[in-house]
Protein backbone atom coordinates (compact mmCIF):
# COMPACT_ATOMS: atom_id res chain seq x y z
CA UNK A 1 0.00 0.00 0.00
CA UNK A 2 1.26 3.41 -1.04
CA UNK A 3 2.31 5.59 2.49
CA UNK A 4 0.95 9.04 2.48
CA UNK A 5 1.99 11.33 0.92
CA UNK A 6 2.69 13.46 3.96
CA UNK A 7 4.42 11.06 5.32
CA UNK A 8 6.39 10.33 2.28
CA UNK A 9 7.14 13.96 2.08
CA UNK A 10 8.31 13.89 6.08
CA UNK A 11 5.08 15.65 6.56
CA UNK A 12 4.00 18.98 6.73
CA UNK A 13 3.19 19.59 10.41
CA UNK A 14 7.45 20.01 11.11
CA UNK A 15 8.15 22.17 8.61
CA UNK A 16 8.58 25.43 9.80
CA UNK A 17 7.20 28.93 7.69
CA UNK A 18 7.58 32.31 7.76
CA UNK A 19 5.69 34.70 9.63
CA UNK A 20 2.86 34.43 6.84
CA UNK A 21 -0.41 33.33 7.40
CA UNK A 22 -0.54 29.59 5.85
CA UNK A 23 -3.81 29.07 6.57
CA UNK A 24 -5.33 31.80 4.60
CA UNK A 25 -3.83 30.81 1.64
CA UNK A 26 -5.42 27.23 1.50
CA UNK A 27 -8.49 28.44 -1.23
CA UNK A 28 -5.41 28.81 -3.31
CA UNK A 29 -4.24 25.57 -3.48
CA UNK A 30 -7.65 23.98 -3.48
CA UNK A 31 -8.08 25.98 -6.29
CA UNK A 32 -4.79 25.15 -8.22
CA UNK A 33 -5.46 21.70 -7.93
CA UNK A 34 -9.03 22.25 -9.29
CA UNK A 35 -7.54 23.63 -12.09
CA UNK A 36 -5.35 20.76 -12.71
CA UNK A 37 -7.96 18.68 -12.06
CA UNK A 38 -9.57 19.40 -15.35
CA UNK A 39 -6.82 17.89 -16.98
CA UNK A 40 -6.13 14.77 -15.22
CA UNK A 41 -7.74 11.06 -15.29
CA UNK A 42 -10.21 10.82 -12.82
CA UNK A 43 -7.72 8.03 -11.03
CA UNK A 44 -5.87 10.96 -9.52
CA UNK A 45 -7.54 11.80 -6.40
CA UNK A 46 -7.95 15.67 -5.99
CA UNK A 47 -7.31 15.23 -2.46
CA UNK A 48 -3.69 14.21 -2.95
CA UNK A 49 -3.40 17.24 -5.00
CA UNK A 50 -3.94 19.22 -1.92
CA UNK A 51 -2.16 17.65 0.18
CA UNK A 52 0.92 17.64 -1.89
CA UNK A 53 0.16 21.55 -2.92
CA UNK A 54 -0.27 22.11 1.14
CA UNK A 55 3.43 21.00 1.74
CA UNK A 56 4.28 23.64 -1.70
CA UNK A 57 2.74 26.46 0.60
CA UNK A 58 4.10 25.89 3.41
CA UNK A 59 7.67 25.59 1.49
CA UNK A 60 6.96 28.48 0.08
CA UNK A 61 6.52 30.25 3.10
CA UNK A 62 9.75 28.76 4.43
CA UNK A 63 11.63 30.14 1.21
CA UNK A 64 9.72 33.63 0.66
CA UNK A 65 11.89 36.68 1.37
CA UNK A 66 9.48 39.97 0.59
CA UNK A 67 12.52 42.25 -0.03
CA UNK A 68 12.65 40.49 -3.82
CA UNK A 69 9.91 42.41 -4.52
CA UNK A 70 7.42 39.66 -5.97
CA UNK A 71 4.03 38.79 -3.95
CA UNK A 72 3.38 36.02 -1.96
CA UNK A 73 0.54 34.50 -3.96
CA UNK A 74 2.76 34.78 -7.08
CA UNK A 75 5.47 32.89 -5.31
CA UNK A 76 3.67 30.56 -3.74
CA UNK A 77 1.52 29.49 -6.52
CA UNK A 78 4.50 28.73 -8.68
CA UNK A 79 5.56 26.60 -5.79
CA UNK A 80 2.59 24.84 -4.95
CA UNK A 81 1.93 24.02 -9.08
CA UNK A 82 5.65 23.04 -8.81
CA UNK A 83 5.13 20.56 -5.83
CA UNK A 84 1.87 19.09 -7.49
CA UNK A 85 3.68 18.60 -10.78
CA UNK A 86 6.53 17.07 -9.07
CA UNK A 87 4.27 14.38 -7.57
CA UNK A 88 2.45 13.72 -10.70
CA UNK A 89 6.06 13.05 -12.54
CA UNK A 90 6.49 10.58 -9.83
CA UNK A 91 3.61 8.06 -10.25
CA UNK A 92 2.16 7.25 -13.73
CA UNK A 93 -0.71 9.71 -13.97
CA UNK A 94 -2.05 9.16 -17.02
CA UNK A 95 -3.37 5.34 -17.71
CA UNK A 96 -1.56 3.56 -20.66
CA UNK A 97 -4.93 3.13 -22.39
CA UNK A 98 -6.06 6.68 -21.96
CA UNK A 99 -2.92 7.59 -24.21
CA UNK A 100 -4.31 5.20 -26.72
CA UNK A 101 -7.32 6.56 -26.70
CA UNK A 102 -6.22 10.00 -27.11
CA UNK A 103 -3.73 9.07 -30.14
CA UNK A 104 -6.60 7.37 -31.51
CA UNK A 105 -8.90 10.10 -31.71
CA UNK A 106 -6.09 12.38 -32.80
CA UNK A 107 -5.68 10.54 -35.53
CA UNK A 108 -9.33 9.94 -36.76
CA UNK A 109 -9.28 13.73 -36.56
CA UNK A 110 -6.43 14.70 -38.53
CA UNK A 111 -7.75 12.08 -41.43
CA UNK A 112 -11.23 13.55 -41.42
CA UNK A 113 -10.00 16.67 -42.01
CA UNK A 114 -7.75 15.96 -44.32
CA UNK A 115 -10.15 14.51 -46.68
CA UNK A 116 -13.15 17.26 -45.64
CA UNK A 117 -11.55 20.21 -45.53
CA UNK A 118 -13.44 21.44 -42.23
CA UNK A 119 -13.58 20.98 -38.32
CA UNK A 120 -15.46 17.28 -38.16
CA UNK A 121 -18.17 16.89 -36.14
CA UNK A 122 -18.20 14.58 -32.85
CA UNK A 123 -20.37 11.97 -34.83
CA UNK A 124 -18.11 12.23 -37.73
CA UNK A 125 -15.36 10.94 -35.21
CA UNK A 126 -17.61 8.55 -33.61
CA UNK A 127 -18.74 6.79 -37.24
CA UNK A 128 -14.95 7.03 -38.12
CA UNK A 129 -13.60 4.61 -35.41
CA UNK A 130 -16.50 2.45 -35.75
CA UNK A 131 -17.93 3.71 -31.94
CA UNK A 132 -21.14 5.08 -30.89
CA UNK A 133 -21.78 8.63 -30.18
CA UNK A 134 -22.26 7.58 -26.71
CA UNK A 135 -19.07 5.02 -26.84
CA UNK A 136 -16.68 8.25 -27.91
CA UNK A 137 -17.41 10.64 -25.83
CA UNK A 138 -16.93 7.85 -22.65
CA UNK A 139 -13.34 7.76 -24.84
CA UNK A 140 -13.06 11.21 -24.31
CA UNK A 141 -13.89 11.23 -20.70
CA UNK A 142 -10.79 8.42 -20.07
CA UNK A 143 -8.53 11.20 -21.78
CA UNK A 144 -8.95 13.90 -19.42
CA UNK A 145 -5.16 13.86 -18.74
CA UNK A 146 -4.33 14.87 -22.41
CA UNK A 147 -2.43 17.57 -22.79
CA UNK A 148 -1.27 19.80 -25.56
CA UNK A 149 2.35 18.89 -25.80
CA UNK A 150 3.34 15.00 -24.02
CA UNK A 151 6.48 13.86 -22.84
CA UNK A 152 6.22 10.86 -25.26
CA UNK A 153 6.45 13.48 -28.30
CA UNK A 154 10.00 13.63 -27.38
CA UNK A 155 11.39 10.92 -26.49
CA UNK A 156 9.84 8.32 -28.07
CA UNK A 157 7.42 5.81 -26.07
CA UNK A 158 8.90 2.28 -26.60
CA UNK A 159 6.52 0.91 -23.23
CA UNK A 160 9.78 0.10 -21.19
CA UNK A 161 8.61 2.36 -18.89
CA UNK A 162 11.55 4.45 -18.51
CA UNK A 163 10.89 8.27 -16.70
CA UNK A 164 10.20 10.52 -19.75
CA UNK A 165 11.24 13.52 -17.24
CA UNK A 166 14.80 12.15 -16.61
CA UNK A 167 15.37 11.08 -20.31
CA UNK A 168 14.50 14.64 -20.90
CA UNK A 169 16.70 16.25 -19.15
CA UNK A 170 20.10 14.42 -20.47
CA UNK A 171 22.26 16.22 -22.91
CA UNK A 172 21.30 16.92 -26.20
CA UNK A 173 17.66 16.11 -25.38
CA UNK A 174 14.52 18.10 -26.93
CA UNK A 175 13.20 20.09 -24.90
CA UNK A 176 9.62 20.45 -24.60
CA UNK A 177 9.02 23.64 -22.59
CA UNK A 178 11.56 24.97 -24.71
CA UNK A 179 9.22 24.57 -27.58
CA UNK A 180 6.62 26.43 -25.38
CA UNK A 181 8.34 29.07 -25.30
CA UNK A 182 9.40 29.14 -29.14
CA UNK A 183 7.74 32.35 -30.81
CA UNK A 184 6.82 30.50 -34.33
CA UNK A 185 5.22 27.58 -32.43
CA UNK A 186 3.13 30.05 -30.22
CA UNK A 187 1.94 31.99 -33.20
CA UNK A 188 0.96 28.79 -34.81
CA UNK A 189 -0.65 27.59 -32.05
CA UNK A 190 -2.64 31.00 -31.83
CA UNK A 191 -3.61 30.26 -35.50
CA UNK A 192 -5.06 26.69 -34.45
CA UNK A 193 -6.95 27.75 -32.00
CA UNK A 194 -8.70 30.38 -34.34
CA UNK A 195 -9.51 27.31 -36.64
CA UNK A 196 -11.22 25.68 -33.75
CA UNK A 197 -15.04 25.13 -33.74
CA UNK A 198 -16.60 28.11 -31.75
CA UNK A 199 -17.95 26.11 -29.24
CA UNK A 200 -14.38 24.59 -28.27
CA UNK A 201 -12.75 27.99 -28.85
CA UNK A 202 -15.33 28.98 -26.13
CA UNK A 203 -14.54 26.71 -23.70
CA UNK A 204 -10.45 27.11 -24.31
CA UNK A 205 -11.16 30.80 -23.74
CA UNK A 206 -13.57 30.05 -20.21
CA UNK A 207 -10.58 27.41 -18.92
CA UNK A 208 -7.84 29.34 -19.72
CA UNK A 209 -8.18 33.29 -19.84
CA UNK A 210 -10.77 33.14 -17.39
CA UNK A 211 -9.74 30.97 -15.46
CA UNK A 212 -13.07 29.51 -14.55
CA UNK A 213 -13.96 25.78 -13.50
CA UNK A 214 -15.24 22.86 -15.17
CA UNK A 215 -18.36 23.44 -13.29
CA UNK A 216 -18.88 26.82 -13.66
CA UNK A 217 -18.32 27.40 -17.61
CA UNK A 218 -20.68 24.08 -17.76
CA UNK A 219 -23.39 26.58 -16.25
CA UNK A 220 -21.91 29.07 -18.85
CA UNK A 221 -22.80 26.73 -21.83
CA UNK A 222 -25.84 24.47 -19.49
CA UNK A 223 -23.92 21.58 -19.90
CA UNK A 224 -22.78 18.83 -17.31
CA UNK A 225 -19.33 19.18 -15.27
CA UNK A 226 -18.51 15.75 -16.72
CA UNK A 227 -19.71 16.91 -20.59
CA UNK A 228 -17.18 20.12 -20.09
CA UNK A 229 -14.15 18.03 -19.20
CA UNK A 230 -15.17 16.09 -22.31
CA UNK A 231 -15.17 18.88 -24.81
CA UNK A 232 -11.58 20.18 -23.08
CA UNK A 233 -10.16 16.79 -24.20
CA UNK A 234 -11.35 17.21 -27.46
CA UNK A 235 -10.20 20.58 -27.79
CA UNK A 236 -6.39 19.84 -27.17
CA UNK A 237 -7.02 16.84 -29.05
CA UNK A 238 -7.95 18.68 -32.18
CA UNK A 239 -5.21 21.40 -31.21
CA UNK A 240 -2.52 18.43 -31.23
CA UNK A 241 -3.68 17.43 -35.06
CA UNK A 242 -2.76 21.20 -36.37
CA UNK A 243 0.37 21.70 -34.66
CA UNK A 244 1.37 17.88 -35.58
CA UNK A 245 5.13 19.08 -37.81
CA UNK A 246 6.24 20.48 -34.08
CA UNK A 247 5.41 17.14 -32.51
Amino acid sequence: MTPPLSSRRGGYESLPAADIDVAAYAPLVKKLASMLMARLPPSVDINDMIQVGVIGLIEAARQFEPAQGVQFETFASQRIRGAMLDELRRSDWMPRQARSHSRKIEEAIHQLEHQLGRPVLESEIAEHMSLSLEDYQSMLSECRGTSLLHFEDFVGDDGDGLDAVTNIQDEGSPDPFGTLADGDFRQDLIQAIGLLPERDQLVMSLYYEQELNLKEIGAVLGVSESRVSQLHSQAIVRLRTKIKDWL
